[in-house]
This record gives structure tokens, sequence and C-alpha cells, in this order.
């Protein structure tokens, strides 16, 4: 995997927990996430998911990003 998609990952996971951010930033960045549609992107989804910090309807967008992801892998 490149690494410039993985840097882009990891940019928009830290935009996604930025509570700074307004909420439409933060769900931007959780589609953006999925859309790439990789491993890396799965886990970093995974990892929002568990992040008690971010709101539930963020966590349940991210959440359904990564099972788009695991039903395109089948």
């Amino acid at each position: 995997m490149s690494e410039q998609i993985i840097n882009e990952i990891k940019k928009l996971a830290n935009i996604a927990t930025d509570m700074d951010l307004s909420s439409n930033i933060r769900t931007d960045a959780v589609k953006s996430i999925g859309a790439i549609g990789t491993r890396e992107s799965l886990l970093a989804l995974l990892d929002l998911v568990a992040n008690e910090n971010i709101n539930t309807d963020e966590r349940e967008l991210a959440l359904k990003q990564a099972q788009k992801i695991v039903r395109a892998a089948r």
C-alpha cells in the first residue's frame, strides 16, 4: 500500500476525532475513510468506533462504513 494513502487515512482519522471541528467536517472525514476501502481504512474506522470521545452518531457512521468495506471484500 502506498505510503501516501496511509498518511491520508491518518489525516482523515485525526480530522474525524478533532472535536474542535464541526460535526459535518468530521462526518465527511469518516465517509472519506470509508470510500478508500482498504484494510488500513477498515482498521481506522474500527478505531473510530471504539473511541468513546466521539459522539454516538459518528461512531455508528464509522461502523456502517466499516461494514460496507467488509461486504465489498466478499
